[in-house]
């Protein structure tokens, strides 16, 4: 298939533009995973430290892992005055699934308890290649158990869980409200896929979009995907876009950018969903790369981006049906 090559000068706005110039020029390297984690560790050390709202508590747990797994590491942000039977939503980071931790995702989870007045329980899964697949998704999953059988002591009612994502996190979420079909719960009302990883082979127009490795890139994606399939066979938990029945899924909303090597998988994914029957919204942004949502906040594009987002779960979380 023909590749797409993005063309990040012509095709950013200036603030955009901007914010890449500064952008570490080897940020998303693959080729040292463990160099790349200590560079990104050290432009986080770098940025503001997170400030904790009075009318947010954070508390870490550690609940049982999935069949005798580790136990996993979640985080639980809740509002001091929270309504009751509130709605929760289960959220898990991005990072490739060799990156990251819950704790990335401080300022992500916080407003989303303020402004929906939920639960978010983020999850720390284990990461590639030290844990290959199904780590990741046996830590998702056990944390949608664990939430949905626990939704009475946090505040939730379990009827109201969604489940969402952001890039690999968004694959994860997908995978996992897979696995919850399949294994008849727990019950999940909604999926937020941001941007989501989805699909393995890299085959798509966009998949071939950048080497650039300021942003996601076509060999940091296929250095990813190696790391967490370790060589194993390739489920449909795994990898979404390879599932041939994506009936009987909640309700989902996508959004990308049109400078994002994910944005044909996505979209596909999208139109595969409403095929089968499930409600789907999606949203491409035109001038947007993989996560300059977050690192170009203030931009008209990111606060339409996130006024879209917030409305969309809002709605979802209040739905009646």
């Amino acid at each position: 298939m023909t590749g797409r090559s993005f063309d990040f000068e012509t095709e950013l706005d200036e603030m955009h533009r901007a914010v890449l110039s500064v952008l570490p020029e080897k940020l998303l390297d693959l080729t040292d995973i463990s160099a790349t984690r200590e560079g990104i560790e050290e432009l986080f050390s770098q940025m503001p430290a997170f400030e904790q709202p009075a009318n947010i508590s954070i508390e870490e747990m550690h609940i049982p892992g999935l069949n005798g797994d580790p136990d996993v590491r979640v985080k639980v942000y809740k509002p001091t005055s929270l309504p009751p039977e509130a709605p929760g939503i289960l959220w898990i980071h991005g990072g490739g699934m060799v990156l990251g931790t819950a704790d990335w995702d401080d300022d992500v989870c916080t407003p989303m308890a303020q402004e929906h007045q939920c639960v978010v329980v983020s999850v720390d899964y284990r990461l590639a290649p030290e844990d290959p697949c199904p780590a990741q998704l046996h830590d998702c999953y056990a944390s949608l158990k664990w939430f949905s059988e626990n939704a009475s002591s946090l505040g939730v009612s379990s009827e109201r869980i969604a489940i969402g994502g952001a890039s690999a996190g968004g694959g994860l979420a997908a995978g996992t409200a897979l696995m919850a079909r399949d294994n008849g719960g727990p019950n999940v009302i909604f999926q937020l896929l941001v941007f989501p990883m989805l699909d393995h082979r890299n085959e798509t127009p966009s998949s071939f979009g950048t080497s650039d490795t300021r942003v996601w890139n076509r060999q940091a994606n296929i250095a990813a995907w190696e790391a967490y399939l370790g060589g194993a066979d390739v489920s449909l938990y795994a990898s979404p876009s390879i599932a041939s029945d994506l009936s009987g899924l909640p309700p989902a909303y996508i959004n990308v950018g049109t400078l994002d090597i994910f944005v044909d998988e996505d979209i596909e994914y999208a139109q595969r969903l409403s095929q089968a029957g499930v409600p789907v919204e999606l949203h491409v942004y035109p001038g947007a790369f993989h996560g300059s949502n977050g690192f170009v906040a203030e931009s008209p594009l990111s606060m339409r981006w996130a006024a879209d987002q917030t409305a969309a779960l809002e709605a979802a979380l209040n739905s009646e049906n």
